[in-house]
């Protein structure tokens, strides 16, 4: 049968003006337009973590702002030492004077102990306390510490600095012979029978104090107490 069409092209051809039915359209119009619902329990709990946020970030302003209003405490370099059991006593203690680079003798009043060895030790640590204060006429570096006094007879005493002492000191003749002569002349001014007196770090031998006075040997008391002399009259 030449010059037929197949039968669903005859069949297409058959219904011309073929739409779909309009139901669909209004199905597809409707999934369009539909608004967006917001559940309603969504909604609360996301009001709720923005207030929260809200208020963590007034109180994080408001303790930076106390934080920045607050004065920092100054840091006392003193080191914390026990308390001392004994009677106080007045003693005189020869401090150093960086402005004219003299000895100069102050009294004072401090609790002192009945053993020899710890009367020693406390008058050098009160010397030292009046180093490591804000306004020292000697200041000796952050951390600087008398270890301990050994009273070895006869005649000998043993000064242990810490190493702070010795390595936050400060380099120069004058200024590291002020702080020798201002140790040894105190111990021996107040502790009869001293002779010499070594001078150890952290309970070691040392060359130097910080480049210049020699702590290698033992220092003879009268050689250092005439120094002394000789640095309280300094001009």
């Amino acid at each position: 049968m030449w010059g037929q069409p197949p039968p669903a092209v005859r069949s297409s051809a058959a219904r011309p003006g073929l739409q779909e039915s309009p139901n669909r359209f209004l199905i597809r119009s409707w999934t369009r337009e539909a608004p967006t619902m917001i559940p309603r329990h969504f909604a609360i709990t996301m009001l709720v973590l923005l207030a929260a946020v809200l208020g963590l970030s007034l109180y994080a302003w408001h303790m930076r702002t106390i934080a920045v209003s607050t004065p920092v405490a100054s840091t006392d370099a003193r080191p914390l030492a026990p308390p001392v059991a004994g009677p106080s006593e007045r003693v005189t203690l020869f401090v150093a004077h960086d402005n004219d680079g003299t000895l100069r003798a102050e009294s004072a009043q401090i609790p002192l102990p009945s053993g020899r060895q710890q009367r020693a030790e406390e008058l050098l640590r009160a010397l030292l306390s009046l180093y490591l204060d804000k306004s020292s006429p000697h200041v000796l570096g952050s951390g600087a510490e008398i270890r301990s006094v050994f009273l070895v007879d006869p005649g000998v005493a043993v000064i242990d600095l810490n190493s702070a002492f010795a390595d936050t000191h400060r380099s120069g003749v004058l200024v590291e012979e002020l702080t020798v002569a201002s140790l040894i002349h105190t111990i021996s001014a107040n502790t009869p029978d001293i002779l010499k007196v070594k001078i150890l770090v952290d309970g070691r031998e040392r060359d130097t104090l910080a480049g210049h006075a020699d702590l290698s040997s033992y220092y003879d008391v009268t050689t250092v107490n005439q120094l002394a002399t000789q640095l309280q009259s300094a001009p």
